[in-house]
């Protein structure tokens, strides 16, 4: 409907046209009713109050539709607050969570940030377990041994062939 508290109307009542606000046109058709009163004429009088009466109506429904609307808008931004107080409490408790996992277990940024095939042992110093389950790549490499393989242990022949550098330092001479 509008706002129409502050909506400017045209009335067409018996003395003519009235304009002005709800407000202003019943303070008028109260001042006209006085007046018709007091001069004696009760037809007017009651044309008059009727008028006003009209207008009373109108400004007192769009006042309650307002009012209607101003506490849905005030319910639903105390209902955005409440929300956001939620998830506020929400990440909190999510990052004093994280927190003692990330505190307890963090590795150091060299595990990440280093190559792929490194290794970091980080519980071989004091002796004990490290309480990290043991993997294939984890485990100490074998050296494998010259000689056998059918070559009659030539370096040269375990080597790829002369095509690059060998691994062991008898090639390199």
């Amino acid at each position: 409907m509008g706002n129409i508290v502050n909506r400017v109307f045209d009335s067409s009542g018996p003395e003519g046209k009235v304009r002005g606000t709800p407000q202003q046109i019943i303070d008028k058709y109260n001042q006209l009713a006085r007046d018709a009163q007091l001069s004696g004429d009760r037809v007017a009088f009651e044309n008059f109050q009727q008028h006003s009466e009209h207008y009373t109506r109108m400004l007192s429904e769009a006042q309650r539709e307002q009012e209607a609307r101003r506490e849905a808008q005030e319910r639903e931004q105390e209902a955005r607050r409440e929300q956001q107080e939620r998830d506020r409490a929400e990440r909190a408790e999510r990052q004093a969570n994280r927190q003692p996992q990330n505190g307890a277990a963090e590795a150091p940024p060299a595990a990440s940030e280093g190559g792929a095939g490194e290794v970091m042992d980080f519980g071989a110093e004091d002796g004990g377990e490290s309480g990290l389950v043991e993997t294939p790549e984890s485990k100490p490499r074998r050296r494998r041994r010259s000689g056998g393989g059918g070559n009659g242990g030539n370096a040269e022949a375990q080597g790829s062939g002369g095509d690059g550098p060998s691994e062991t330092p008898e090639a390199a001479e």
